[in-house]
């Protein structure tokens, strides 16, 4: 396709050059000036560009650096389809600088195959392209469907005989569960970053859950699971474990979701009759300003107020615990409460909402792409190598 626009071509010449771009983070990236030695900023605001160089800045047009940074991403994405899905690292830069001065450094050998390694020229960093999968022995792909099995209610040595099978690896139970602890604690690191922009109206359920190493009480060991999820999105703001239903256990589900959601208050928060909610809710969402937060208790269906959008999720979490004949403790229960949540909101697409995710929905879109463990897990770890959490 021919190129009629002067600030076109000059940006394709830029591309051409190489080692012109250097890329800071999705959304901004710093220009070489091509007439001195200085640079320019590139930022990206919304689906709009920004420069600093006087072309944009007074002419208001778009400059040819723009034009670099389109032809960049436009090349990059072509290089990542021809290569089935593989990322060209070196097309985004080091991990830590963003540079895209980067050399390869041959390939490394081991079990699950040819690792590439790289290193930056500017920061002096050595890295591979096989972020937040570097000291596992075996591939992404049998980790991740490992993940993906096991949040889907599938036992630990049911998902060892599918490994065994169809991928031809042989691990142990303990092994696959160590994955789930090791990247559910690396993903909600980064995910955690994110505030979900949530409807005007929450809805709030308890259950009981099986807890074998728990005090006893007159119905055996169990612990009570707290679930608070927004009605329009569905996206679960608060999963909290307590062993009793008291008000100071209600506060923390009500605290955990405020937090999540970052100061935004809704309209109505609908509850079942269990008197803790009413202190709860006074302490947690009582104001005098208006408007303010109404506590809608279901009483029955005729009046309008259900809470059939919790009840349906505390079903799937009862199906999943089945298959695990209850958790081990306190600690451990609460811990897989929140990866649960994780499932739930990033990965895991919701029949509601058009196959879509509720992190999605709730305008948290990272792109993860059809394998969203294996993105959302390298997306994860280079955020941690770059020390941005």
């Amino acid at each position: 396709m021919a190129l009629d626009n002067p600030r076109e071509l000059r940006g394709l010449e830029i591309i051409g050059k190489g080692n012109q771009i250097k890329r800071i983070t999705p959304d901004m990236y710093r220009v070489n000036s091509q007439t001195n030695h200085g640079s320019y900023l590139v930022v990206k605001k919304g689906n709009d560009w920004s420069c600093e160089c006087p072309d944009h800045k007074y002419r208001s047009v778009i400059c040819k650096h723009i034009h670099a940074i389109h032809f960049s991403l436009n090349l990059r994405q072509r290089v990542v389809i021809q290569n089935l899905g593989i990322e060209d690292v070196t097309s985004e830069g080091c991990r830590i600088c963003g540079s895209s001065n980067v050399i390869k450094l041959g390939l490394r050998h081991n079990k699950r195959g040819n690792v590439q390694k790289f290193m930056c020229k500017e920061c002096g960093h050595y890295y591979s392209d096989n972020e937040g999968f570097e000291f596992a022995k075996v591939t992404p792909k049998a980790i991740t469907i490992a993940l993906d099995l096991f949040f889907k209610g599938v036992s630990l040595r049911k998902i060892c005989d599918h490994l065994k099978q169809f991928e031809g690896i042989e691990v142990t139970h303990p092994a696959v569960l160590k994955w789930v602890r090791k990247y559910i604690e690396l993903m909600k690191s980064y995910v955690d970053r994110f505030t979900p922009q949530v409807s005007g109206m929450w809805h709030s359920d308890e259950m009981m859950i099986n807890v074998r190493k728990t005090k006893a009480t007159e119905k055996g060991n169990y612990d009570w699971l707290w679930n608070l999820m927004d009605h329009e999105t569905r996206f679960l703001l608060a999963s909290q474990v307590t062993k009793q239903r008291k008000v100071k256990d209600a506060r923390k589900v009500f605290s955990q979701a405020k937090e999540v959601a970052n100061g935004q208050t809704p309209d109505f928060v609908v509850t079942d009759k269990l008197r803790s909610y009413d202190d709860a809710f006074n302490k947690e969402f009582f104001t005098l300003r208006n408007p303010r937060t109404k506590h809608a208790k279901l009483k029955n269906i005729r009046e309008g107020t259900n809470n059939n959008i919790v009840e349906r999720l505390n079903g799937t979490k009862r199906e999943r615990l089945k298959v695990m004949r209850g958790l081990d403790r306190d600690e451990s229960a609460q811990k897989f409460a929140e990866a649960d949540r994780l499932y739930y909101n990033f990965i895991r697409p919701h029949m509601a909402l058009n196959g879509k995710t509720p992190a999605e929905i709730a305008k948290i879109n990272l792109q993860l792409g059809q394998n969203r463990w294996e993105s959302l897990i390298r997306r994860s770890a280079i955020h941690r190598e770059r020390g941005m959490y």
